[in-house]
């Protein structure tokens, strides 16, 4: 299974820290985070890795190269100076994700997560791994029922960033910018997505704050 990480977006929430760093550069613990996410998969067996970038993606594809160092092979969406969101992100990348399931891993999130099980989940067109709703978004995304997605429910869970899917998700699509919950609600309506709830540690590594919370996850895991 091929792994997509995303690392195209702005990263404004940084303020100072990416004006002229890319946000999935910033280190955590001695290492960049995007880093950490690569090294954490190819011990799970993961060997093939596509990177979309965008803003300051150059310095990206600098630091990571063709992934030789770690064993791995990495090749590049490059969107250029305009992020395509996620949605449209995955679908300029489909030609380089094969016509197999494959895996999305949001490069700004951290969790200590079992990403190998995750090739077990081909059975639907989606599979999401929801997390509890964080502080900061306390409203959540979608809602769980037996392993069943759902877009609405009496409680709902946060997409951690991390999801599986194919390729026939996006035959109705287009290339563009577009964000990618719409395309899974209308996977939902069609009985194609599954998901589960991881309820340990993940950071959505969006603020300075929470980027030191990182720091400390990662430092306590390496210990």
């Amino acid at each position: 299974m091929k792994v997509m990480i995303l690392a195209a977006g702005r990263g404004e929430r940084m303020g100072s820290l990416t004006d002229s760093c890319p946000k999935p550069l910033l280190k955590v613990a001695g290492k960049p985070l995007i880093e950490h996410h690569i090294l954490a998969l190819k011990a799970q067996g993961f060997s093939e890795f596509v990177i979309n970038v965008a803003y300051l993606g150059q310095q990206i594809i600098d630091a990571l190269g063709s992934g030789q160092r770690w064993g791995v092979d990495i090749v590049y969406s490059d969107e250029g100076s305009d992020a395509l969101e996620t949605g449209g992100g995955i679908y300029n990348a489909l030609p380089l994700l094969g016509d197999g399931h494959f895996m999305v891993v949001n490069a700004d999130v951290w969790m200590n997560y079992p990403f190998a099980s995750l090739r077990n989940e081909v059975a639907k067109n989606v599979h999401l791994v929801l997390v509890p709703n964080p502080q900061h978004h306390l409203s959540g995304d979608f809602a769980l029922s037996a392993g069943v997605l759902l877009n609405d429910g009496a409680e709902k869970y946060t997409y951690s960033g991390i999801g599986v899917y194919h390729p026939s998700l996006f035959n109705e699509c287009c290339a563009g910018k577009f964000p990618l919950a719409p395309i899974i609600r209308h996977a939902i309506q069609k009985g194609q997505a599954t998901a589960e709830l991881h309820d340990k540690t993940w950071i959505d590594v969006g603020t300075p704050e929470r980027l030191a919370d990182a720091e400390n996850q990662i430092k306590v895991n390496l210990d």
